[in-house]
C-alpha cells in the first residue's frame, strides 16, 4: 500500500473573497425586496392547456410586496421553488465534479496527464493556448456546453501551469472562451436553436452574419490573452493565480519525483485518467447532441464522476481508502460555493415571488412601441441584458423573452431576434455576479471576483462596443 501526504482541497475559497462575493450579494438580494415594494405588480394569463401565457398580462394592483419573511429566506426557499430541481442538481454536480477532481489531484493524476500534454506542446506553447481556447469556444458556440465546462477547468488550468503559464491563463482559454462562444453562437441548442424554434426563425438562414461575428468574436478573445500574457511575461507577479499556481507546481515536483521512482504507478496513473477524461468528454458531446439525452447531460455527468471518478482513483493509486478520504475532502471544499449558488437564485425567487418579472416582461411593448428599427434593436438588447441578471437560465429566458417578440410587431427580422437574444445571453455569465458557474469556477482558480472584473473590464467594454455595432450593422444590412 502507498502512503500519501494530505493536500489541500482543488476548490479553495479564501475567507476575504467569500465575504466579498456574499456581502455582495446579499445587497443584490436586498435591493430586489425592495423592488417589489415599489414596482407595480402584474401576473400572465394562462394557455387553455393550462400552461403560461406570456402574452396576457394582467396588472395586479391588488399584491403587494414579498412577504419579508419569505425575502429573508429566499436562500432556502429557492431550493423548494420551481427553480428547486436544477439548483440541487446543479449543487450535486458541484460536489461529485469537486469531490472526483479532489482524487485525481491527490492521486496525482491530474499531474501526470497533462504532463504528457506540456512535454509535447513545450516548445509550441502558443499554439496549445490556441487551440484550447478554440476547442472551448467552439464547445459553447455549436453545442451550448457552460455548466459541464467546469469538469475540464482543473486539467485546463494545471496544463497551462505547467507549460510555464498561469491557472488564470487556464480560466481565459477555458471558461471564458467557451462563454464567448454562446455569444458567438452558431448551432447553440439552448440559444440560437431553441429561441429560432419559439420564433418560427430559420437557423441557418443567412448564417454567413453569425459566423462573421464568430470570427470576430474569437479574435477579441485571442487579443485579450496574449495581452495578459504578454503583461505576465514582463512581470509575473502580475498573474491573478500565483500563490495558487506555488502549490501547484510543488504538487507537480512531487508527482515527478514519484513517477521517477515508480514508473509503473505513472503509466498506470496516465492510463486510468486518459480513459476517464476522454469517456466524459465523449458523455458531454453524446448527451449535447442527442434530443432524448440533453436534458440529462447533468444527470448523467453526476452519476458518472461519483462512480468511475471512485474507480479511477482506486485503480490510479490502489488505495481505496485514501480515495474516500480524499473523495469526502473534496466534497468539504465545495461547501462555499453552494453558498453563492443559493444567493444568486434567490434573486429571480423573490421577484417571481414579488410579482414583478411580468412587469418588467410586459414593458418591452411600452419601450418599443413607434421606435426605429435600431432603437428598438439596441432596447430589446439591453432587456435581455437586464433578464440576465437575474435569470440565468438559458430555456427559460429563451420561452420568456422568444415567445413575447413572437407577436409583437417589432419592425425586425426573426433572425435579428434570436440574434439580440444570443448577444444578450452570452457574455453576461462570464460578467454577472448571478451565474454561479462563473463564481464556481473562479473560486477554483482561486481568483477574486473583483479582481476579475478589475481585469476584464476593457474586454467586455470593447466586446460592448463591438455587440452594438454588429446590432446596427445587422438593421442596416437587413439581417
Amino acid at each position: 500500500m502507498e502512503t500519501h501526504k494530505e493536500k489541500a482541497t482543488l476548490i479553495s475559497i479564501s475567507r476575504k473573497s467569500f465575504l466579498q462575493v456574499t456581502l455582495l450579494l446579499l445587497g443584490l438580494l436586498a435591493f430586489s425586496i425592495a423592488l417589489t415594494y415599489f414596482v407595480p405588480k402584474g401576473e400572465f394569463g394562462l394557455l387553455p392547456d393550462g400552461g403560461t401565457n406570456y402574452l396576457d398580462y394582467i396588472r395586479r394592483d391588488d399584491l403587494g410586496g414579498i412577504p419579508l419573511w419569505q425575502g429573508l429566506l429566499a436562500p432556502i426557499l429557492v431550493f423548494f421553488s420551481s427553480d428547486g430541481l436544477t439548483l440541487i442538481m446543479l449543487s450535486l454536480f458541484l460536489f461529485v465534479i469537486s469531490a472526483a477532481f479532489q482524487v485525481m489531484n491527490d492521486v496525482g493524476g491530474i499531474r501526470a496527464l497533462v504532463g504528457a500534454v506540456s512535454d509535447r506542446f513545450r516548445g509550441r506553447r502558443g499554439l496549445l493556448l490556441v487551440l484550447t481556447a478554440f476547442l472551448f469556444y467552439c464547445f459553447g458556440s455549436f453545442l451550448g456546453l457552460f455548466e459541464e465546462m467546469l469538469t475540464m477547468l482543473p486539467i485546463i488550468a494545471a496544463l497551462c501551469v505547467l507549460v510555464g503559464f498561469d491557472s488564470f491563463t487556464g480560466f481565459i482559454c477555458c471558461i471564458l472562451a467557451c462563454g464567448f462562444g454562446f455569444a458567438g453562437a452558431i448551432t447553440n441548442p439552448f440559444t440560437v436553436l431553441l429561441a429560432s424554434e419559439i420564433i418560427g426563425a430559420n437557423p441557418m438562414e443567412h448564417i454567413w452574419f453569425r459566423i462573421l461575428i464568430f470570427v470576430v468574436m474569437f479574435a477579441l478573445l485571442l487579443c485579450f490573452l496574449f495581452f495578459y500574457l504578454r503583461r505576465l511575461k514582463k512581470d509575473p507577479n502580475a498573474s491573478l493565480t500565483r500563490r495558487h499556481d506555488e502549490a501547484l507546481r510543488r504538487s507537480a515536483a512531487e508527482t515527478l519525483r514519484q513517477e521517477d521512482e515508480a514508473p509503473a504507478r505513472a503509466r498506470r496513473l496516465k492510463l486510468s485518467y486518459a480513459v476517464f477524461l476522454l469517456a466524459a468528454l465523449a458523455l458531454i458531446v453524446v448527451s449535447s447532441l442527442s434530443p432524448v439525452l440533453r436534458s440529462y447531460t447533468v444527470v448523467i455527468l453526476i452519476a458518472y464522476f461519483l462512480i468511475f471518478g471512485l474507480a479511477a482513483g482506486a485503480v490510479a493509486c490502489g488505495d481505496l481508502r485514501f480515495v474516500l478520504k480524499s473523495f469526502l475532502r473534496g466534497f468539504g471544499g465545495a461547501l462555499p460555493t453552494i453558498v453563492f449558488i443559493a444567493l444568486a437564485a434567490s434573486i429571480k425567487f423573490v421577484f417571481d415571488r414579488g410579482s414583478v418579472l411580468p412587469t418588467i416582461v410586459n414593458s418591452i411593448n411600452t419601450l418599443i412601441a413607434g421606435r426605429s428599427p435600431i432603437l428598438v434593436a439596441l432596447i430589446i438588447y439591453l432587456i435581455v441584458l437586464l433578464l440576465e441578471f437575474f435569470i440565468s437560465s438559458s430555456t427559460a429566458k429563451a420561452i420568456l423573452v422568444m415567445g413575447l417578440l413572437a407577436m409583437v410587431n417589432t419592425g425586425l427580422s426573426k433572425q435579428m431576434l434570436v440574434l439580440l437574444y444570443t448577444f444578450g445571453d452570452g457574455y453576461t455569465n462570464v460578467i454577472f455576479p448571478t451565474s454561479p458557474v462563473l463564481l464556481i469556477s473562479l473560486s477554483m482558480v482561486e481568483v477574486d471576483y473583483f479582481a476579475w472584473i478589475r481585469k476584464s473590464a476593457p474586454l467586455f467594454l470593447v466586446n460592448f462596443l463591438l455587440v452594438l455595432g454588429f446590432i446596427v450593422l445587422g438593421v442596416v444590412v437587413g439581417y
